[in-house]
Order: structure tokens, then sequence, then C-alpha cells
């Protein structure tokens, strides 16, 4: 269990080494025929990242008075989808990076095709977290629950943000264009771990999820902006990624498109929208607010 009485770094904390630990379990052994495939997969997964995902699902499934062993394997569905994108977003046909959480990327430390049938592996691996443990107590809820993970994931989701982000290299997006992208690339599977977290507990009503959706569609863009700027002000070693790419890229980003100044007051003015949609479920949204505060205020 993770004490109610944490404060906001002791609970991100837990939650962060719990979900290590179901990650871990998810994975086939390094020795797991074929053991190189399995060794770039646990690569891919293990002892990196700031497991936001993860940490959205179990703050809005604290909302709700959710069991974190049911948290636990929505958590890491949503955790292995997100590593499985990286690992494709790295390759050499999409963003060619050299550099992801301070190591080199999947497709340099093995090989592109292992890095791609890494990728597919966990995209698989995610589902199989999600469909093989009992998540809710009705089974049509988390039938849904899939059709929620498998819709943020794919083309029009995840997947079609990124066909949208790659076809728009060098040409010049209004601001509703790319929000648009960024709504599918990033927020959708943001949007579907606080909605995941919802539905392992005593699920909201129609009202209060949608409530909850607006709240994580403000956090998923606010994610993004802070993304941007971060990649202008923030160098390779902090990171953990290679700094300053969508420029040289010549993608459009919330810099390019408003500038850094007004980009810093757009992720502001998306925290203070996430608060508000969050207000009206008072203090148990205390950890969805302090989940997309930390989102704001990042420095890697």
């Amino acid at each position: 269990m993770i004490a109610a009485d944490l404060d906001f770094k002791g609970w991100m904390s837990a939650v962060q080494a719990r979900i290590e630990h179901v990650l871990e379990a998810c994975l086939p052994s390094n020795e797991h025929i074929p053991a190189r495939l399995h060794q770039a997969m646990r690569y891919a997964v293990l002892d990196g990242g700031k497991r936001v995902r993860p940490l959205l699902v179990f703050a809005a499934g604290e909302l709700v008075g959710a069991d974190p062993a049911r948290l636990d394997h929505a958590a890491a569905a949503v955790e292995l989808i997100h590593a499985y994108s990286l690992v494709h977003d790295d390759m050499p046909p999409m963003d060619n990076d050299v550099l992801r959480r301070g190591k080199p990327t999947v497709h340099v430390q093995y090989d592109e095709a292992t890095a791609l049938l890494a990728g597919d592996a966990l995209q698989t691996a995610a589902f199989d977290a999600l469909s093989g443990h009992v998540l809710t107590d009705d089974p049509r809820e988390q039938l849904k629950m899939i059709n929620l993970l498998a819709k943020a994931s794919g083309s029009l989701g995840m997947c079609g943000g990124q066909g949208v982000d790659l076809y728009s290299v060098g040409k010049a997006l209004n601001l509703p264009e790319l929000e648009l992208m960024h709504i599918l690339k990033t927020g959708a599977l943001i949007r579907a771990s606080v909605l995941l977290g919802a539905h392992c507990g005593t699920s909201p009503g129609a009202e209060q999820l949608a409530r909850l959706d607006h709240a994580a569609k403000c956090v998923g863009l606010a994610f993004q902006v802070v993304d941007d700027i971060l990649d202008c002000e923030a160098d390779s070693a902090t990171l953990g990624k290679t700094a300053g790419k969508d420029a040289a890229n010549d993608k459009p980003t919330y810099v390019s498109l408003l500038g850094l100044a007004a980009a810093k007051e757009k992720a502001a003015e998306l925290q203070a929208q996430a608060h508000a949609a969050l207000d009206t479920f008072g203090a148990p949204a205390s950890r969805l607010k302090q989940v997309a505060d930390f989102i704001v205020a990042r420095r890697s």
C-alpha cells in the first residue's frame, strides 16, 4: 500500500518504485529465448523515466478509492505503450535520435531490427497487462478500458499524432493545428492514463468523467508545451535526450509559433484550467493537481 499521508515527493517516489517492480514482473527475463529481444525490451523500459503516466493512473485511482493492486496493471499497461512509442520514435526513419533517458537509444545499443521487434512486443505486453488481471468488478468496464487504451494508442490517438508531426516538418502550423497534433501525439495517452485510473475504482458518473477528461487534456497539452520549452532551454545532459532537435529539424513547436515567453504563459494557463476542472472533486483530487503542477514545473 501507499501511505495516504505522504507528501507529494514521498508519494511520487513510492509510486515510481512500485511501478518499477510491476514493470519488471511484466517483462520476460533477460535469459528467456530470444534473449536479445527480451534484453532490449527491459533496456527500453526499466531504470529510467519519470513515470508520469503511472503517476496519473495512481492519482486518478486515489480520487475514486481504487485498490492499488488494480492500478498496478493499468499503470504498467500505459507505461509499456509509452516505452514502445519511444523506441520506435527514436529510430532512423522517425526522429533518428541516439540518446534517451541519458543512455543510447535501443536501436543504437542493439540494432534497428531488434528495436523494431522490441517496440512491437512492448505494445502487446501492454494489452497483456491490461487484459490478464482483474481490474474492475464488472468485466464490461474492463473491456472498455482495453478499448480506451487501444484507441488512445492508434491512428486516432498517439500514432496519428506522430504521423501529423512527421508530415508537418518544415510547414507552418497555426495554433489549433499544433494543438490537434499534440492532443493526439502526447495528450491521448495522458488522457487515457487518468481515465484508466478512474475506471479501476468506484466509477464516476458521465459528468465527472468529462471533467476528468478535460483536466487530463489540459495536462497533456501542458506537458508538450513544457517539452518544447525545455528543448530550447535545457541541455542534453539535463534532458537525458538530444536537446535542440526540434529547431534543428524545423519542427513546429509552441515556442516556434508563440515565442518562449508566451509558451510559458500557455503552460501556466493550461495548468490553471486543469486545476479548475478538478476543483469540483475537492480534496480527493489533490494528487492529480500535484501531478499537473509537477509536469509544468519539471526541468527535464
